[in-house]
This record gives C-alpha cells, structure tokens and sequence, in this order.
C-alpha cells in the first residue's frame, strides 16, 4: 500500500502547546491543506473515540485523521521480553487495521495516530535514563550487551514516520549511545528508513504470519511477501533485523501454514542476516470489546480469531476481558510450533514464545 493510500490527512486534530512546537509545526506544515481543529486534550475526541458509530468508518477515519497532542507523563517502564524498558511514546494509535490490534482498546474504536509533538523532552528523557543505566552487567535474551528500549509499543513506528521525523530523531538517538539499542515491531515497509545509517544501535522486528492468515487479519499493511523481501535491505542498511512470529492463530491447517512461512524466510535472507536473526513468538491473545467492533467492520476475521471452544477469559490489569488460548492447550500447540520452527528453520533462534 502507497504512504498515500496508507495516511493522507483531511483533519488534524491539535492541541495548542502541540501546535506551538517545532515539530508540530513542522507536521502541520506537512499537510497544508488538512483542515485544523483545535482540542483540549488528544485523549478526548467525541468523533474519533469512544462513538460505536466509528465502527463503520475504521479505515477512512485511519487514513484521514492525524491528532497532533503533547505527551504529558514521561515514563520508561521495566519490560523483559521484547525489551528491557518500553520508552516513552512519541505516537500512539496506528492507519493500518489489524483485526486483532490492542491498541484501539487504548482509546476506543479506530484511533488514529496520534503524534507527540514534544519530541526534544522525550529525546533527553532517554538520554538521561540511558546514562544512569552504565553499561549492561552481563548477556540475557534480550540482548547479549546492550540496554534495548521499546520505541513502539503503542503504534508501527514505519508509518509514524510517514507523518512526522519523531522515529528518525530516535533512530539518531541511539545511534550515538553505545550501551543501549532502540527496538520496534512493524508490519510496513518503509524504504525511506534504509537512508537513516543506525549502525546497529536499532532493531526491527518484522511481524510475520502466514500469507492466508495475513490476508484476512492484517489490514492495510505491507503484504507478507515485501516483508520477507525487505529483512536484507534493512540489515545491510545497519539495522539488526528479527522476526515476530505472531499472533500465532490457531484454524485448520495452521501448522501446514507456517511450515510453508518459515520455507520462504530461509530463501528469502542471505547468511549475513541468517546468522544475526532471531524470533520471538507470540499467541493470539483477543478481547471481548474488539470482538464485537470487529464483527461490525470485518466479521470474517472473527471466525478465526474468536474461538471460545479452545479460548480462556484472562481479565487485564485495567478490568478487561481478553481471551487467550485455554492454558493446558496453549502449551501443546506452542510445542508443534515450536517443532516446526526447529526442522523448517534451525537457524532461527527463538528469543521467547508464549
């Protein structure tokens, strides 16, 4: 999908300390001919989140609505698996519509992206947190030697950075910080980000599943196949390039699917990237509330992804009701997948599954 067909602003919401920042400015001056509507809060817009109504116009409200907001709390919070600290955001929300997103849960219904204009106070944040950290004592899964912080954990940083430079001042970031590395998971290929010279201080995890699967949950990305296509590009770019196996969706002939994946990404790499990559495996986990905005938009999907038959209430921090894989089951179908990774792909070194 085109930048243009993906993002392409009529609205621009805004706060007024957004607004009056460079980079505010600089996006709003991206995008001349938006329409500009003033807010108190990006938290708190009637037409963008919250009204059901939304459900029947999640993707045209993706690809024309940008929200310009300051982030008001800046935080890195202890992670573990992906990362060691998830980073304060500089965007939230996301314009591609992956049927099993958490994030909309965030701010209800299509929750658009959301771009946080204060950028230089969350560029010295880091700065700040990633010196009082001193070098890393010793290796773990997440990294043999380097402080990895998650830089987009609430968007897909390659579309954020189709709307504001906010990822590339990250990117910049780390590169001049020895002990650490910034991280993020995508499902779009933007070549722009091959220009940006990381020297190995940033990794993108490409999010792969089964191109049947992908078709139908993953909307408005890239298509499985640029993905596989890009992960040279973008490790001999300077990037370290790993792999999301997920969501791990179970229906008929799934194994069979992600032998045929796990195929196309040992033909699709070079040793050089072969040798350095590494995966990470993640279940479906779904919620009840997306379930039922989804069967508004894309009733399809929820034929494969709301399965109360093999599925287990999990109730969220936040009161939720999410549904994973029922926990003695779960377990078994990690094993066979896990079995099929080790015959398909004994390269790839799996960082953790769950």
């Amino acid at each position: 999908m085109t930048p243009q067909l993906l993002v392409s602003p009529t609205r621009i919401y805004f706060e007024p300390a957004a607004a009056d920042l460079p980079r505010g400015r600089e996006v709003l001056d991206r995008f001349p001919e938006a329409e500009r509507v003033e807010v108190d809060s990006h938290w708190r817009i009637p037409e963008l989140h919250g009204d059901e109504a939304n459900a029947q116009r999640w993707v045209r409200i993706k690809r024309e609505a940008l929200v310009l907001g300051v982030k008001k709390s800046l935080s890195a919070r202890p992670n573990g698996r992906s990362a060691h600290f998830i980073a304060p955001s500089t965007a939230n929300g996301c314009a591609m519509a992956c049927a099993y997103c958490y994030v909309p849960r965030r701010k209800g219904y299509s929750n658009p992206i959301t771009v946080f204009a204060n950028i230089e106070q969350i560029t010295g944040y880091l700065r700040r947190h990633v010196a009082r950290q001193g070098p890393m004592d010793e290796p773990g899964q997440v990294d043999d030697a380097a402080w990895v912080y998650d830089i987009g954990e609430n968007s897909d940083c390659s579309v954020d950075a189709l709307v504001s430079d906010n990822v590339r001042d990250l990117v910049e970031l780390f590169r001049g910080l020895p002990t650490a590395k910034a991280s993020f998971a995508t499902k779009y290929v933007n070549r722009e980000m091959l220009e940006w010279d990381p020297r190995g201080r940033t990794r993108v995890r490409f999010s792969l599943m089964p191109e049947r699967t992908a078709k139908l949950l993953d909307i408005r990305t890239s298509p499985v196949g640029e993905r596989l296509a890009a992960l040279d590009d973008f490790r001999a770019a300077g990037y370290e390039v790993h792999v999301n196996l997920s969501p791990v969706v179970v229906h008929d002939g799934w194994l069979e699917d992600w032998r045929e994946l796990l195929e196309a990404l040992g033909d699709a790499v070079s040793a050089p990237t072969r040798e350095q990559l590494a995966a990470e495996i993640i279940m479906l986990t779904h919620n009840q509330a997306l379930h039922e905005v989804n069967l508004r938009w894309h009733p399809r999907a929820e034929e494969v992804l709301w399965r109360p038959e093999l599925q287990e209430v999990k109730r969220s921090e936040g009161g939720g009701v999410n549904v994973r894989y029922r926990r003695g089951l779960k377990r078994g179908l990690l094993d066979e997948l896990l079995g099929v990774v080790e015959r398909s792909a004994p390269y790839l070194r799996v960082r953790y599954a769950f």
